[in-house]
Parts: C-alpha cells; sequence; structure tokens
C-alpha cells in the first residue's frame, strides 16, 4: 500500500510552486503517491497519510497561505505527519540563512500544537521585475539585483530522504 502525501504550497511569484513540484516529483520517484496543490485550493486533509508544507517567508513572516492553511486545519494536522519547507534567503549570506531559519521557527511558534517531522530552509529566487504591489513602493526592493539560490540537489536530497521517512518499516 503506497503512503499519499499532500504537498500543498504557498506562494506569490511562483517560486515555492517549482520547489514544491520538485519536493512531490522526488516523493513520487520514491514511491509515494503525491498531490500536489496550492494551498488555498486545499478543502480537506482527508485521505492523506502525511503533508509536506511549503511557504515563502515575505517581510519576515510566514506567507498569509501559509497562515491561513494552518489555521483552517490545525485539528487535521495535529493527527498527521507533517514537514515544512521555506524559501527564504535571496544571497548566499550566513546572516541571511540564520535570518529566515529564525523567522521560520517565529511563523511556526503561532501554532504550537504543529510538531514537523522535519523543517528545512532553503534559497529563494527574487526577481524585481515582477514585484507587485505594496513591494512596488520599496525603493530599496526595487533597486534589489535579481538572483536564484535555490539549491536545487538539496531540495531533491530533503525530499527523497523525507520520502524513507514517511515510507513505512519493511517488515
Amino acid at each position: 500500500m503506497s503512503i499519499s502525501v499532500l504537498v500543498a504550497y504557498a506562494t506569490t511569484y511562483s517560486s515555492t510552486q517549482e520547489v514544491a513540484g520538485a519536493v512531490a516529483a522526488t516523493l513520487r520517484q520514491n514511491g509515494l503517491t503525491v498531490d500536489l496543490r496550492h494551498m488555498p485550493d486545499v478543502l480537506s486533509l482527508e485521505g492523506y497519510d502525511a503533508v509536506v508544507l511549503g511557504t515563502a517567508i515575505y517581510m519576515f513572516r510566514l506567507h498569509k497561505d501559509a497562515r491561513r492553511f494552518l489555521a483552517r486545519h490545525s485539528h487535521a494536522l495535529t493527527m498527521q505527519r507533517v514537514a515544512v519547507f521555506a524559501l527564504g534567503p535571496f544571497h548566499d549570506d550566513p546572516k541571511e540563512w540564520d535570518a529566515a531559519r529564525s523567522h521560520l521557527d517565529k511563523g511556526l511558534a503561532k501554532f504550537p500544537w504543529l510538531v514537523p517531522i522535519d523543517k528545512r530552509v532553503f534559497g529563494g529566487r527574487f526577481d524585481p521585475a515582477k514585484l507587485r504591489f505594496p513591494y512596488t513602493l520599496m525603493p530599496a526592493l526595487r533597486r534589489m539585483p535579481a538572483s536564484d539560490i535555490r539549491d536545487w540537489n538539496a531540495i531533491r536530497t530533503w525530499a527523497s530522504d523525507l520520502a524513507g521517512r514517511l515510507q513505512p518499516a519493511l517488515a
């Protein structure tokens, strides 16, 4: 019997969706049954054995769709194996990585009932040409150079390791 996993993502600029797609594909390659869904479109967690949540960190907070998802599905998530990943830093700077991990921890601390089996921060993508309101009002953001520090090997390795943790032990 295959383990059924929901990979749900919160995204504004599609970067987290792309990473969630890579996570879902890797889980499938490791024998799991996977649904990939945008968090606002998830009405129920019924039928899933595990949930992987992917979110971006915007302005020092979890994406608003992730916060809403966690609040809406709190009861069901307490009965699930849950893993969380977040996209954070735009530059490969240790201070940015530390800040992103801290923001993820602070964001998840608002949901003390949630005890993920794993959580990970990956590098993000930033393109000032795609900024939307209200971020277009911030000159410093508009002047930042485009960057993409998503490490696809690290993402796939994490998802592969996670698949092993979600598979039942072979008797």
